[in-house]
């Protein structure tokens, strides 16, 4: 094992791990977060509100890459710079 990321709480969302280095998951407590796959450093995590049930997913438009979830009832997509 490379590294490891301990949740406070067993998480029902997957693991969605980008050729860009990326990888993404949420918790139940509501957290989506990034780590950099290499070191398994946090990046950055934004709290929903709500737990997280969607699996991470990824595409592009146009050569911008986004990520989306959901939390609850809402949907969220974030894009790149």
């Amino acid at each position: 094992m490379k590294w490891e990321f301990r949740l406070h709480s067993p998480s029902w969302v997957g693991t969605l791990a980008t050729a860009g280095g990326l990888v993404f998951s949420g918790t139940d407590e509501g957290n989506f977060f990034a780590l950099d796959a290499t070191t398994g450093k946090p990046l950055w995590d934004i709290y929903w509100g709500a737990s997280l049930r969607s699996n991470p997913v990824t595409y592009a438009v146009d050569g911008k890459q986004y990520v989306f979830v959901s939390a609850g009832a809402t949907y969220f997509v974030l894009g790149s710079p």
